[in-house]
């Protein structure tokens, strides 16, 4: 025996279906009276949309900025365990180990080089050569 939906369960998803769009749009840099008119609704319950869903992204935006700190951190401690090993002096290693660390070396620098480039659309007041950080706040919204 099957149920049909009921009319609450098909608000729910138009409200859900609404609230995805107003997050897509005002990701796309959308105002509240553009998403608004596009919808169909008024301000306000774009307002509200925008207001419903802004607790659960700030919450996997602190959980992605976790994830990097200590991605971050992991890093460090490679690379300084990498630099206390001292691959380059160890005298029994062979050319061709050598020769895929340092290509493996090179790779990682690239990589590393082209994700410090990020940081420059992120955070462009901190990879100027003169760059001092601001006083700590809370970070912005992040983007969806």
């Amino acid at each position: 025996m099957s149920q049909e939906p009921t009319n609450m369960s098909h608000h729910k998803q138009r409200v859900a279906d609404r609230r995805a769009a107003v997050a897509r749009l005002t990701a796309a840099g959308a105002s509240a009276r553009s998403i608004a008119d596009e919808l169909g609704v008024s301000k306000d319950t774009v307002l509200r949309d925008r207001a419903a869903t802004a607790a659960p992204r700030r919450a996997l935006c602190q959980e992605k900025a976790g994830r990097a700190a200590s991605a971050m951190a992991q890093l460090r401690a490679a690379v300084t365990a990498a630099v206390d090993a001292r691959p380059a002096y160890q005298i029994l290693v062979y050319d061709d180990t050598a020769a895929r660390w340092i290509a493996q070396l090179r790779q990682d620098v690239a990589t590393l080089a082209a994700l410090l480039e990020t940081f420059d659309e992120g955070f462009p007041h901190l990879t100027a050569p003169d760059a001092k950080p601001r006083c700590a706040t809370a970070p912005p919204e992040c983007a969806t």
